[in-house]
């Protein structure tokens, strides 16, 4: 125990943890010595945030350009009424701080953009794509696959979720989805609505996921995705393969970001 510098409030606080053979203090050591970047503090975000946060990651990055309003709250349970007006990823680090003192929390108040993403995954051992768009979820899973850092990948839909995880190892975003709908395809949470639960059950799956992949237990949704009805309660599940000729993680897929254009229409890789 004395070896892995857990002091008595950790071994307290984490000691649901580290009675599980699964976990143990080395476990419990491994997620407050590990890094993880979660993008957008919305609805995905909020419950990953909170539940890593608890679970002891020690340094938890929130990427998020956006603030809180009052139509959020139904949803995004690290926010509250006092928080309206208020940069997300600034209350999402007040609700941390007040959640669990071991946590470096690091705020990114800026959109994850070609010009910063490089740089800002860089830091970390693992990425939460908690976001809304395409444009940002191909920018993400570009730079992740291209920097050898695995992400989870979530999305709601009303009452309907997914989640699968991407690994150094496995398939990718653009194996599964190799270009963006149109614009205007999917409508998004302000169109359509969305249930309030919902992104709580995805976030943490994809919470689950993350933890299990920083402590090394248990198999990950590697190219596998859950789909979540909450209308049927049901989960399906469907396999899915590395595409060889993918343009990102193929044998002759980009070695760049650069030589992709990231618009809300296509996110297309650039013909040679």
């Amino acid at each position: 125990m004395s070896g892995l510098s857990l002091d008595a409030t950790q071994l307290d606080r984490y000691s649901r943890h580290i009675i599980m053979d699964e976990v143990g203090p080395e476990g419990q050591r491994a997620l407050l010595d590990s890094a993880v970047l979660v993008i957008g503090a919305g609805g995905l975000g909020a419950p990953v945030i909170e539940y890593l946060a608890a679970a002891g990651v020690g340094t938890l990055g929130i990427a998020d350009d956006d603030v809180v309003e009052r139509s959020n709250l139904q949803r995004q349970v690290v926010h509250g009424d006092d928080d309206v007006g208020r940069p997300k990823a600034e209350s999402a680090r007040n609700f941390v701080t007040q959640l669990n003192p071991d946590v470096t929390v690091e705020t990114h108040e800026l959109r994850v953009e070609p010009e910063n993403a490089e740089a800002l995954v860089a830091a970390y051992d693992f990425v939460v794509d908690a976001t809304d768009n395409f444009r940002t979820r191909y920018l993400v899973n570009d730079v992740c696959t291209l920097a050898g850092i695995p992400f989870s990948h979530g999305a709601i839909y009303k009452f309907e979720g997914q989640v699968t995880t991407f690994t150094t190892d496995g398939p990718c975003y653009r194996c599964l989805f190799p270009e963006a709908p149109p614009e205007g395809m999917v409508a998004d949470c302000a169109t359509t609505g969305v249930l309030g639960v919902l992104p709580g059950t995805v976030g943490c799956i994809q919470a689950t996921e993350t933890v299990k992949h920083l402590i090394g237990i248990g198999d990950v949704l590697e190219g596998r995705m859950v789909f979540y009805d909450a209308m049927d309660m049901t989960f399906e599940e469907v396999e899915y393969r590395k595409n060889p000729d993918c343009p990102v993680c193929g044998e002759e897929g980009i070695e760049s970001i650069g030589e992709v254009e990231y618009t809300d229409e296509s996110c297309a890789v650039q013909a040679d």
